[in-house]
C-alpha cells in the first residue's frame, strides 16, 4: 500500500481535525487612516483560529495543508457601528495552489466572532470559507480522482449566497473562478495522476509509474485542448516541474519529455537539459 494510501486511511479513523497546518496572515495597511489599523489588529489572530479550528470536512481531516494568505488593504468606509473595509487578498499553499482576489468588501469590528454557516451569509466569514475550501478541494484531488467534487459545490453554494447578499462585490467573478476551475477535469486528472505516479516511482513501482505518467500527460492534452497556458495549469507546472522532469530523465522517457516541451513551454529549457 503506498504511502498516500495509508494517509488516507488515517484520514477516516482519524479524530483529530486539521485540514490546515501552518497558516500565516500578512496585512499590508498603508493606505488605512491609524484608527482603522488598531481596529484589525485582532483580526490575524481571528482569521487563524477560524480557519484552524473549523472542521471543515469529515473525512480529509488531517491534511495539515500550509496556507499563506496577504491582505493588501485599500480603504475603511464607516457603515453604521462598523468600519467596511476594500481589499486584494491573495491565498497560496506555497508550491502549486495560488489564488489572487482583487475586489473584496467587509465590514469588520473587534468582538465580532468568525465562523462558518452556510446557510447564513457573512461577508468576511463566508469569503474565507470560499478560499479555503477551494483550496482543500485541490488537495482533496491529489488523493482521489475528482476527490474535490463535493467540496467544489459547496464554494459554489457560497459563491451563490454571496451574489445574492448586500455585499456581493466580487461575488459574480467567484462563482465563475470555481465553475472554471473545478470543470477543469484535465488539470484535476493532470493532478491526481501526478502525485500518484511519484508515489509509485518512490515505492519502485516503475511500470505503473509510468502508466500514471501517461495519464498525466493525457490530462495536460485535455488543458492544451480547451484553454492552451490555462493560468492555474501553468501554476501546477511551474511547482513541479523540477522534480517531474528529473524522474522522466531517470525513466528514461524521451517521449514524454518531449510531450512537456510542447505542452508546458514556460519550461521549456528544464525538460530539454533532461533529454539532452
Amino acid at each position: 500500500m503506498g504511502t498516500r494510501q495509508i494517509l488516507l486511511t488515517f484520514l477516516f479513523s482519524c479524530c483529530v481535525y486539521g485540514q490546515f497546518g501552518e497558516v500565516k496572515i500578512v496585512f499590508d495597511n498603508r493606505l488605512l487612516k491609524v484608527h482603522e489599523q488598531q481596529n484589525i489588529l485582532p483580526l490575524k489572530q481571528d482569521i487563524i483560529r477560524y480557519i484552524k479550528s473549523t472542521r471543515w470536512d469529515e473525512d480529509y481531516s488531517d491534511l495539515q495543508i500550509p496556507l499563506h494568505i496577504q491582505f493588501i488593504f485599500e480603504g475603511a468606509a464607516q457603515k453604521g457601528a462598523q468600519e467596511t473595509y476594500l481589499c486584494q487578498v491573495l491565498f497560496s499553499t506555497g508550491t502549486d495552489q495560488r489564488y489572487f482576489d482583487k475586489s473584496v468588501q467587509f465590514p469588520y469590528g473587534q468582538g465580532g466572532l468568525l465562523y462558518f454557516d452556510l446557510v447564513k451569509f457573512d461577508p468576511l466569514s463566508s469569503f474565507l470559507a470560499f478560499y479555503v475550501n477551494l483550496v482543500l478541494a485541490g488537495e482533496m484531488d491529489t488523493y482521489e480522482p475528482n476527490g474535490g467534487t463535493r467540496i467544489y459545490e459547496l464554494c459554489r453554494e457560497i459563491a451563490l449566497r454571496g451574489t445574492a447578499s448586500e455585499y456581493s462585490r466580487g461575488w459574480p467573478d467567484r462563482s465563475k473562478l470555481v465553475n472554471n476551475v473545478s470543470t477543469n477535469f484535465g488539470l484535476r486528472k493532470t493532478k491526481f495522476s501526478y502525485y500518484y505516479a511519484m508515489e509509485l516511482f518512490q515505492d519502485g513501482n516503475m511500470d505503473e509509474a509510468l502508466l500514471e505518467f501517461s495519464n498525466m500527460i493525457k490530462g495536460l492534452d485535455e488543458v492544451y485542448d480547451r484553454s492552451p497556458r490555462e493560468h492555474y495549469t501553468m501554476l501546477f507546472l511551474k511547482a513541479h516541474t523540477n522534480e517531474l522532469a528529473k524522474v522522466l530523465q531517470l525513466l528514461g522517457q524521451k517521449n514524454m519529455l518531449k510531450d512537456m516541451m510542447e505542452l508546458d513551454p514556460d519550461n521549456l529549457e528544464i525538460y530539454k537539459q533532461a533529454l539532452y
